[in-house]
């Protein structure tokens, strides 16, 4: 089994990092491991995927990077599921509706009537009951999930109820808005790419 496994991640794109540590852990299973990556999303991304495989982790913070010592823990066998989206919790029995809300609006014409549009669009989600499944917010849509946005109590209520709220890191990034996301996980294009696989339906917005 290799020893010393050391994954330099600093400057890989989305879901760079993620992608080279599940290869790691399928190829070699290691007990342990040390993952380098330099901004906020890529460290959170990383911290959900080597917790949902078993791995303890250590974080040491660098003015312009992070070290994360992934251990496995006990005799949890980090590779076994390896094919699953690192942050997958378990779908409903039936029908799972994802919805995917690129934009803070809905439709073009008026931002002001767009925005009324997308907090009525929110607040009726619970009508869809246990199908809604999760709802995953990328490019202006994660402005959704943040301090002070009229969305982000409708957010917490559907958290609250169970749905899975995954927010793309790359997008909270570019926005700066990493420190203001009040809601959800951040997220990777690798789970965004899943659960638009695993659903049985996808509602986009």
């Amino acid at each position: 089994m290799p020893k010393d496994i050391s994954l330099d991640c600093r400057g890989l794109a989305c879901p760079g990092p993620v992608m080279r540590c599940l290869d790691c852990i399928e190829k070699d299973a290691p007990e342990s491991f040390v993952v380098l990556v330099d901004d906020a999303a890529a460290r959170e991304n990383v911290m959900r995927l080597l917790a949902g495989k078993g791995y303890a982790v250590a974080v040491a913070e660098a003015p312009s990077h992070s070290t994360l010592t992934a251990t496995r823990a006990g005799s949890v066998q980090a590779a076994a599921t390896a094919a699953e989206p690192c942050c997958a919790p378990t779908a409903p029995s039936g029908g799972k509706v994802v919805v995917l809300i690129a934009s803070e609006s809905i439709g073009a014409g008026s931002d002001e009537l767009g925005g009324k549009l997308m907090l009525n669009f929110l607040a009726t989600l619970p009508e869809l009951g246990g199908s809604l499944w999760r709802i995953i917010l990328v490019n202006g849509g994660v402005r959704l999930a943040t301090t002070g946005h009229p969305g982000l109590e409708k957010l917490q209520a559907l958290a609250a109820k169970g749905v899975n709220v995954l927010v793309c890191g790359t997008c909270l990034t570019f926005f700066d808005l990493m420190e203001a996301k009040q809601v959800g996980e951040t997220t990777n294009m690798l789970d965004v790419v899943t659960s638009l696989q695993l659903a049985d339906k996808v509602i986009r917005v």
